[in-house]
């Protein structure tokens, strides 16, 4: 057991910490609006390591005015947490906090062994309970069984690009010259360096991702699931960053890293369950065949270039593609929307993106970082029509890199549109 002492010191130094917070000066996260405030659900948010997690918490409450104890897990001096542990936790709670503090937030809580039983118990005794982790099968998991239902999750990820505009205090609605190639500028930089919060600013970008994603690999994976052999696990996130926007091949991946199929399912699975990658599933009314040829995309396309030996030719319009499924997944999570990518055939063309409300496809998007040449123009665009007959879908976009109109096809619209203009104008 951890003394007591200790646990008090520790929080005690995380509540001085919280008072030099200024949530004014924070970016405003669209996810804020998620927060359910006068339920007896506990506030589960979950997602990457290092995209504001305990950030967005702390806003909302102080924005709200309300008092709330803090204590955040994910501290070497609580590194030997115990389930007998929480209950001197909630005692050094209360003797800085006061007994009548009304909410608790618990951040990174999902290491230490039987945590959920302490939420439900906080939850039984009508406090509101606020919970962050980077392990979504984890959360997930254990709140799905043990809380049956009372729990209010929500997905956060980096900075989408209005909210890094906003961050670096980029006009999104200026129709000026200047302020046009302000945002262009900046969505270069987005495309290049990503959105995680801390990053922002920082010179030595590089050593920020490597420290990012090894301590996701150690303290996310590694720690979790008792991996033993770190280095292939390592070698597959590279892999799988560098050739992200593509389908994944495990038997391939097995015979390049020298492990067993099953054990690269396992170590993708774990990667995902982490954040760290995004896996995209085929869409068809098949379970098999959704389980079967999933894509990947990562986080943040901020990990692609600032790596060491990050050897790769640059693909932009991956890069865009990738941006635009993370996005993706900002808004179908708060519309409560699911997206799939279509391909009928092995060899027939995909469909980059379908968004899709229960079993109905809404919307069919297409990303291609040029239409300038008749090829591609006639590429892009048959796809969407034939997948439009396919699919019962007539709501078709195509995001480009800079370009916008509408043009028909075959009695149909396709909504053309740069990627600038749909990241902002549609956040």
């Amino acid at each position: 057991m951890i003394e007591e002492k200790i646990i008090l010191q520790v929080l005690a130094e995380q509540q001085e910490e919280i008072k030099s917070y200024k949530p004014q000066k924070w970016v405003a996260r669209k996810e804020e609006s998620l927060f359910e405030f006068d339920t007896t659900m506990a506030q589960v948010v979950i997602g990457v390591r290092r995209s504001g997690k305990s950030t967005l918490c702390h806003k909302v409450l102080q924005e709200r005015g309300v008092k709330y104890g803090y204590v955040n897990f994910d501290d070497d001096r609580l590194a030997d947490m115990k389930t007998e542990d929480l209950n001197t936790v909630l005692s050094c709670v209360y003797q800085l906090y006061g007994t009548d503090v009304p909410y608790l937030v618990l951040d990174e809580i999902q290491d230490v062994d039987g945590w959920y039983l302490f939420v439900n118990r906080m939850l039984r005794t009508n406090l509101h309970i606020f919970v962050t982790g980077s392990n979504a099968k984890l959360l997930s998991g254990e709140l799905a069984t043990h809380l049956t239902g009372r729990y209010n999750e929500i997905h956060l990820y980096p900075f989408s690009f209005s909210e890094y505009c906003q961050y670096h205090q980029i006009d999104i609605q200026g129709i000026t010259t200047k302020a046009d190639a302000e945002r262009k500028r900046a969505f270069m930089d987005y495309i290049h360096d990503g959105g995680f919060p801390e990053m922002q600013g920082l010179r030595n970008k590089r050593a920020y991702v490597q420290s990012l994603i090894e301590a996701i690999l150690r303290k996310d994976i590694k720690k979790r699931f008792n991996i033993r052999n770190v280095e292939s696990l390592r070698k597959l996130s590279h892999y799988l960053i560098n050739n992200a926007c593509q389908e994944v091949n495990y038997d391939e991946l097995s015979q390049l890293l020298g492990i067993a199929d099953k054990t690269v399912k396992k170590y993708v699975d774990y990667l995902s369950q982490a954040f760290l990658v995004q896996l995209l599933t085929r869409h068809s009314f098949k379970s098999k065949e959704r389980i079967r040829n999933q894509k990947v995309y990562i986080v943040d396309t901020g990990m692609q270039g600032n790596r060491e030996n990050a050897l790769m030719p640059e693909n932009i319009g991956w890069r865009l593609e990738n941006i635009v499924f993370i996005e993706l997944l900002r808004r179908c999570a708060y519309n409560f929307m699911d997206v799939y990518y279509h391909k009928p055939a092995p060899r027939a063309k995909e469909i980059d993106f379908v968004v899709c409300d229960q079993n109905k496809a809404v919307e069919l998007i297409q990303v291609s970082y040029e239409i300038d040449s008749p090829k591609a123009y006639e590429r892009e665009t048959s796809s969407l029509v034939k997948a439009s007959d396919a699919l019962s879908c007539s709501h078709l976009t195509l995001i480009t890199f800079s370009q916008t109109r509408d043009v028909e096809i075959d009695g149909k619209t396709i909504h053309i549109i740069s990627a600038l203009e749909w990241l902002t104008i549609r956040s």
